[in-house]
Order: C-alpha cells, then sequence, then structure tokens
C-alpha cells in the first residue's frame, strides 16, 4: 500500500479491479459475491447499465457549472424526491454528512428566524440552538457529526467542549424527554441504525418520539443515508414505520455509486435558508444529477420495492434458520428489508474473514456484527448462494 497515503484506514490488503452486478473481481482474478456494495451505496449493484449510459450520456455534454447557474436535472430529481415522500424542498450535496449538516443548521436557523407570535413581538427566537442525538448512532465524520452521535473512538482529539449536541439512550423515551430543554432546537435519530450495528427503531417508539417534539415545538430530523433509497423497501425508511420527519438526510445509494447527497425538508423549515444562507460548489452538480435521476426512476417503481420486500424476507427468515442451527456462533439478527444485521458471539472480524475465504464480502457493524448490504437487485440464485457461503463458514468457525 502506497506510503504517500494517510494511514486512516489502516491496513487493506484486498485491491478490487472490476465489478459487475453482485460480483467482484480482486486483481489477482478472484471472484466474489459482494453483499458490502461499497456500504449500502451501490444499490443497483456494479455497472449497472442504465446508470453507465446515464453517465455516459452527460459526461459528453457538460460536466460542472456550479450553483451560480440552474441545473434543470438538479430540478427534475428535487420534483421526484419530494414527490416520493413528506419533504417540500431538496438541497443537493456530496455526501451524507454534508446531508446531515445541512439539516443541522437547517433546524437551528429555523428557530432563529421564528417569531415568538406569544408575545406578538419582532424577537427573534435565539435560544434554541441544541440537537439532541442517541446512543450508537453515526451520522458522518465532521466535526458537528461526530458531536452528535459522541462516539468517543470518533470524538478522541477532534472535539472542544460539546458543540451543542446531548445525547439520549437510543429506544428510550423517557431519557430522550429529559434530555430535551428551553435551548433544544431538535432531535437527530437514524430510523434504521446502521454502523452502531443494524437495529430498526421500534414503530412505537418513532411515534413517541415525533409527539415528543411537537409538543415541545422542536423539529424531528430522520438520519436516512443507509437505510432510505429502498434499502428496506419503501423508498424511505420511515414510511414502514410509521412517522414522518421535518429533514431528512440522504445518500449513498441515492447516486448508486456517484457521490451524491440530499437534505429534504418541509416547506416551513426550509423557507428560512434564504439566498446566501448555505451552499456548495459541487453539490447538484449534472454528472451527479444525471446518474441519480436514473437511480431513483429504476428504484422507485412498486414493482421493484416489493421485491426488495420478498428478497428481504426470503435473506432474513434463512439467517434465522441458520441461527437456531448455529446459537453458539450467531446471536440475534436484526434488520429490515435488504439492510440486515447478524450479531455474533465471536469475534465479528474473523467470522468477516471466514466469509471471505469463502468468496462472500459483508460490512462489519458496531456492537459485535455483521452486516448484510447487497444490491437492491439482487436475485434469489445470488441471496441463495450467499446463504450458502454462510453456512459453510459458520460450520469452519465451529470446527475452530
Amino acid at each position: 500500500m502506497s506510503s504517500a497515503l494517510l494511514e486512516n484506514y489502516g491496513e487493506r490488503d484486498l485491491a478490487l479491479s472490476h465489478g459487475a452486478g453482485s460480483y467482484v473481481w480482486c486483481e489477482g482474478g478472484r471472484k466474489y459475491l459482494d453483499f458490502a456494495q461499497g456500504i449500502a451505496v451501490n444499490s443497483l449493484g456494479h455497472c449497472h447499465p442504465r446508470l453507465v449510459e446515464a453517465l455516459e450520456a452527460q459526461a459528453g455534454t457538460l460536466w460542472h457549472t456550479s450553483n451560480l447557474f440552474r441545473i434543470p436535472a438538479s430540478e427534475r430529481l428535487a420534483e421526484k424526491l419530494t414527490g416520493l415522500c413528506f419533504a417540500d424542498r431538496a438541497f443537493f450535496c456530496n455526501s451524507g454528512a454534508e446531508a446531515v449538516e445541512c439539516g443541522f443548521k437547517m433546524m437551528r436557523r429555523y428557530h432563529h428566524t421564528k417569531r415568538d407570535t406569544h408575545r406578538k413581538s419582532a424577537k427573534w427566537d435565539t435560544h434554541r440552538k441544541r440537537i439532541v442525538g442517541l446512543s450508537d448512532s453515526f451520522h458522518g465524520r465532521t466535526l458537528a457529526t461526530i458531536a452528535a452521535a459522541a462516539n468517543t473512538t470518533h470524538c478522541e482529539g477532534f472535539l472542544a467542549g460539546d458543540a451543542g449536541f446531548d445525547q439520549a439512550e437510543f429506544g428510550n423515551i423517557d431519557a430522550l424527554a429529559a434530555a430535551i430543554g428551553e435551548e433544544t432546537a431538535g432531535v437527530i435519530i437514524e430510523p434504521v441504525q446502521g454502523e452502531g450495528g443494524i437495529r430498526p427503531t421500534d414503530p412505537d417508539y418513532l411515534k413517541q418520539v415525533r409527539q415528543l417534539c411537537d409538543e415541545n415545538d422542536i423539529l424531528l430530523m430522520f438520519d436516512e443515508v443507509q437505510c432510505g433509497v429502498g434499502r428496506t423497501g419503501t423508498f424511505y425508511a420511515h414510511q414502514r414505520l410509521g412517522a414522518e420527519p421535518d429533514i431528512l438526510a440522504s445518500a449513498k445509494g441515492l447516486g448508486g455509486g456517484f457521490p451524491v447527497g440530499a437534505c429534504l425538508a418541509r416547506e416551513a423549515v426550509a423557507a428560512p435558508m434564504s439566498a446566501g444562507s448555505h451552499g456548495s460548489t459541487f453539490g447538484g452538480n449534472p454528472l451527479a444529477m444525471s446518474v441519480a435521476n436514473a437511480v431513483v426512476d429504476e428504484i422507485s417503481t412498486p414493482e421493484f420495492l416489493e421485491q426488495v420486500r420478498a428478497n428481504g424476507a426470503h435473506l432474513m427468515q434463512s439467517l434465522r434458520d441458520l441461527q437456531a442451527a448455529n446459537p453458539g456462533i450467531i446471536a440475534r439478527i436484526s434488520g429490515l428489508g435488504l439492510m440486515i444485521g447478524v450479531f455474533l458471539n465471536v469475534d465479528a472480524g474473523r467470522f468477516i474473514a471466514q466469509l471471505r475465504e469463502e468468496g462472500m464480502l459483508v460490512v462489519k457493524g458496531g456492537n459485535n456484527s455483521i452486516r448484510l448490504l447487497p444490491a437492491l437487485n439482487v436475485n434469489r440464485d445470488e441471496i441463495d448462494q450467499a446463504l450458502a457461503h454462510f453456512a459453510r463458514a459458520l460450520k469452519k468457525m465451529e470446527s475452530k
């Protein structure tokens, strides 16, 4: 590995040369079944023909203009995304962390510019600026996003103070209520936690969070960077869980492998983001918008999402059958759609290495888990192949 690279990613001994659909090949020529897909990014697998066609067509026409000019493809994508969910407005950026950052700014700006209607004066409500995050969450690697999650490993050596964030225990509504105070502007939550180990929120809990935010006149933001864009079998995960946010961060699968993020919001929340309040040099560029439009067109159909739900149910049940046969290795299975976490009683790193030996790539998660994040258009034969890899890996782990 090159000594010119920053060492923040540690040792990486596998170099991938090319991919097609659910498969990748390394430089040595070995083929792997890819159930990592760039950490839920390649929503339609590697080199999907429709995405390649969209990118090549745009690359030969116009790459970058900046947001000094209209970008018609961004207008089309904004219409599609807002038509698929609660939102009225969209802001485009390049990553999930940027989408979350935009949401944080919206929360604070909303309260900053909201008039104190009770006093019927021109006083600006500037005191609501703190944001509550939840335990085991992950929102990105910027200073604000690591402060929101408060993972000590990510924060060490970077933060001075709490940066305006408070924390509450995931799934504990009483703890969240206790964390909300007079200075709270909003709450951020992942409808399905990803990096911390794949855990869907309980629908009743999510509805209670929505009610709590309404009662305290604060905003609710969903981070759907990993769980959105069809991953759970609805276009956004909260649509399976019965509660709507005021702001939503989207990225990863939205570009199908091309860097793109979006912050979506209700009209009242978006309105204070006036000209000059926020921006991005590359956000919404023609290349990204061309690919993202193709991704949304492909994934948003009822037939496609139904297939995600069906394949997810098959994978989940089959994994639970393996868990029943191997309780000493598999502690529990959790997930929604094609976003599944396997929590282990053995070291997750060792199990990932064993799966790689078998010819399958997966992603490590928090709390000693692995994440299965296949392409959303994965077929049943590929899922059954993954289960066969899994079964062989379990057998070899038992014998060690």
